[in-house]
């Protein structure tokens, strides 16, 4: 029994599911249900046409893309369901936006079953992080000012296409861009991506753009994909995609609860989104796990003075995470009735905070920043080697450059 106990061990213990559900309804209120919508908003609105456009890019079907939708919100509302109830803590789940955005360029060429296959790998590349406890010792040579300067090159084609777009369609987006910017001055708290959408919608309407008889409203279920393994996607996506979720998504969930006062379960949290990477690979969707943003909402004080029914709030995003996907093909219907440019802005404005972090957390700590550098313009060259993506390459070039340049930043941190 003690063997098997200590074999255990990497799963921190919670007050349980008993006590989870057994407290909720005391704990659902105006500020926890209220948190709960605007970061389930949040999650539903930019970020699934980030994922969208990731998935049309690499010219996968309405069908691929609908199960694809289906993994990463129904089990991303799971884990928020299974960590929220178990340890009383809003705990999140997701995917990460990050990920979904370089994937577009990175799985191009690619089956869907081969992505389905990289998919799985990054989860079990997650999972065995924190099984094993090694997460720590693979951040310490892939330090997070890499991981960002790749992320930030990645996903720089995101902020150009919002000009490029712009120009090619001046009103509809240029509407758009208005609701982004002026609604959330007037109205606090409104989700500005949500407010994007709803004036780039009004001005489709307006001006006769809207293939409103091209809105084909019927459900598609989602398919089990069987995977078919390539090193080549292994290298340009799951390395990158298992890289993010620890490095950024994890961890800024991570800091966020401990900033809130929670006594954190890192190991829990690494572990399920191991297997949430493991299981939504199976419908042909990238990693499901904690998600940092959504985490953030859930767990500050405006879900509510007592910190200790936050976690309501991280329920009531799940449920509306697992319903969504569930009905994601009604989503997909609706956005194959929008122009292209209008995706390309609403995708664009979605990913400016995620940009400004990247750069930030890429160049702000003064250490690594050649090696963040260099992965910031490897990522952005979109370079393709041995079919391997610029993902990959972006964080091997980092590391290589920051070994040569920047030798005491990896003694200093080694010595912490």
């Amino acid at each position: 029994m003690a063997s098997a106990s200590k074999g255990l061990s990497f799963f921190e213990k919670g007050p349980g599911f008993g006590s989870g559900l057994s407290d909720l309804g005391k704990n659902l209120n105006s500020k926890t249900i209220t948190a709960g919508v605007v970061a389930a908003i949040f999650g539903c609105t930019g970020p699934a046409l980030v994922t969208i456009k990731a998935s049309t890019t690499a010219g996968y079907t309405t069908e691929q893309t609908v199960s694809w939708l289906f993994g990463i919100y129904v089990l991303g509302g799971l884990i928020s369901l299974i960590m929220g109830l178990y340890y009383k803590i809003p705990i999140v789940g997701a995917y990460s936006i990050p990920g979904a955005s370089m994937l577009g360029a990175a799985l191009t060429g690619f089956t869907f079953n081969e992505a389905a296959a990289s998919f799985i790998m990054a989860g079990i590349i997650v999972l065995l992080l924190g099984v094993t406890g090694l997460m720590g010792k693979v951040m310490k040579w892939l330090p997070l000012p890499i991981v960002m300067g790749m992320i930030a090159g990645c996903m720089l084609r995101f902020g150009t296409a919002i000009v490029t777009s712009t120009g090619e369609s001046p009103i509809v987006c240029g509407a758009a861009l208005i609701g982004f910017f002026f609604v959330p001055k007037l109205i606090k708290k409104f989700p500005p991506v949500l407010a994007a959408l709803i004036f780039g919608i009004v001005a489709l309407l307006a001006t006769g753009g809207m293939a409103a008889n091209a809105v084909d409203l019927k459900y598609i279920p989602p398919q089990i994909v069987i995977p078919k393994f390539n090193i080549a996607t292994v290298l340009s996506v799951s390395v990158p995609l298992a890289a993010l979720v620890v490095g950024a998504e994890n961890a800024q969930a991570v800091g966020v609860l401990m900033a809130q006062g929670y006594k954190v379960p890192v190991n829990g949290m690494t572990i399920i989104s191991g297997i949430g990477g493991i299981l939504s690979g199976m419908f042909g969707a990238h990693n499901a796990n904690i998600a940092g943003p959504m985490t953030a909402i859930c767990s500050s004080e405006e879900a509510g003075e007592n910190k200790e029914g936050r976690y309501a709030a991280g329920v009531v995003n799940g449920v509306l995470f697992a319903v969504f996907g569930l009905f994601a093909s009604f989503a997909m219907a609706f956005v194959k009735a929008i122009p292209a440019s209008l995706i390309n802005v609403l995708a664009g404005v979605a990913m400016i905070n995620v940009l400004i972090n990247a750069f930030q957390d890429g160049f702000g700590s003064r250490k690594f920043r050649m090696g963040a550098f260099a992965a910031l313009v490897i990522g952005v060259s979109g370079v393709s080697i041995f079919h391997i993506g610029s993902a990959f390459w972006a964080l091997v070039g980092g590391v290589v450059v920051s070994l040569i340049c920047e030798k005491a930043d990896f003694d200093t941190q080694e010595a912490k």
